[in-house]
């Protein structure tokens, strides 16, 4: 009996996470699509290429990968795209590297690192799980 209720506690935070996860990727998609304009000029003073299919792209993988996360749909290959587009942005929005000592650099610097978190967590969702007793 105690073991179903761990399963059942486990497969509801499973869900919880994915919905979460999900969330992270359809609200910033939803606002691109908002302020498609504005974030087409940030793009650019970052030096990203092609922004305009590039955008769209970023905003496809993000709304339709976060609904499917959120889905449980394709959720391996779809937080394995998610984990390549989040380490895309990145390397091209959060470059704390090109900034002097200072509050931008550390907010930056903070960004990165959380995306380098969420990155993690899709990765586990790639990954097979383990069923060991933890």
């Amino acid at each position: 009996m105690e073991t179903s209720l761990i399963e059942q506690a486990g497969s509801r935070l499973a869900t919880l996470g994915r919905v979460l996860l999900g969330l992270y990727f359809i609200v910033p998609g939803v606002s691109k699509i908002v302020g498609f304009a504005q974030t087409s000029a940030y793009m650019a003073d970052h030096h990203v290429p092609f922004v305009p299919v590039l955008l769209v792209l970023t905003i496809v993988l993000q709304v339709g990968g976060g609904l499917s996360l959120a889905a449980n749909y394709r959720t391996r290959l779809v937080a394995f795209l998610l984990a390549g587009l989040t380490l895309i942005i990145s390397l091209f929005m959060h470059n704390f590297w090109s900034y002097p000592d200072g509050l931008e650099r550390a907010h930056e610097t903070q960004n990165f690192v959380k995306n380098l978190a969420i990155m993690a967590g899709l990765l586990l969702l790639v990954a097979p799980q383990n069923r060991s007793p933890g």
